[in-house]
């Protein structure tokens, strides 16, 4: 695998099980976060797993008790549309390997899955969860849409019904109702997502890779279109005045102000 070196303090370690290929974010400071520069070097390591036949599964999860509190809110910046285009763009390379790529995909979660972190979960095909994980989405608390395909991926898997209250209402999902709600397939006990997440990749990397690859082909079918939507309606947000002061009220660690502009 390519070594694109990222800031200090953060990580994405890339392992081997065999033909599972085992992706860890490494963050510590912002709880795993899903900043730009980790965000690009994943993409890297899933389009050389794309290519690499000897790959059949691959297996994403976070260090330290965590899977993703989302976005980096302090390097989220952007200035100008091309700039809000071009970083979901960037956003975008991952979530197309993982949702639409030939290998089938297992997320272990414990701990937080929040926001972008909830939307890589969904865009995996599996995702086995520890009793101690939640789920949340969040961004309207920060003037923002869902975004890296969840608006497609969440309703797939829980209806839209449910994906409204979650998306709308950011209501906190325990790993019981996120089970009970098919937003996650399996539940464990504290600490054992990984090793059960692993279980559950090298099954599928014994399996035919074509009959998966074109299963996933048909379950993503959509995806692309609701990309490039949210695309263009998170470039408008990111411009917005409410996003700017959601973004100073979450790092300022008080009650956010909107007013509609």
């Amino acid at each position: 695998m390519s070594e694109t070196p990222l800031p200090d303090g953060m990580a994405l370690h890339v392992a081997r099980d065999g033909a599972v290929l085992l992706l860890t974010l490494d963050y510590p400071a912002r709880r795993n976060a899903l900043a730009v520069p980790l965000r690009d070097r994943m993409a890297e390591v899933l389009e050389e797993a794309e290519a690499d036949p000897a790959i059949r599964a691959i297996l994403v999860t976070g260090a330290s008790g965590t899977f993703c509190s989302g976005g980096d809110l302090s390097g989220m910046d952007v200035k100008d549309a091309l700039g809000g285009r071009e970083r979901l763009r960037r956003a975008h390379r991952s979530i197309r390997l993982l949702a639409t790529g030939s290998k089938p995909v297992v997320a272990a979660v414990e701990g937080w899955c929040v926001g972008a972190g909830l939307s890589l979960a969904c865009a995996c095909d599996l995702i086995v969860a520890a009793e101690d994980a939640r789920f949340m989405a969040g961004f309207g608390k920060v003037g923002l849409m869902a975004d890296l395909g969840l608006p497609f991926t969440l309703p797939a898997r829980v209806g839209a019904g449910r994906a409204r209250r979650i998306l709308m209402l950011h209501e906190q999902v325990t790993a019981a109702e996120a089970e009970r709600i098919g937003l996650v397939e399996e539940v464990v006990h504290r600490g054992e997502a990984l090793p059960r997440a692993l279980e559950r990749a090298r099954y599928l990397a014994e399996q035919a890779p074509t009959p998966m690859a074109l299963t996933k082909s048909m379950l993503a079918a959509g995806l692309e279109a609701a990309l490039e939507a949210e695309r263009h309606f998170q470039t408008t947000l990111f411009l917005s005045a409410d996003h700017k002061e959601g973004r100073a009220a979450f790092l300022e660690k008080r009650p956010a102000q909107f007013t509609g502009s």
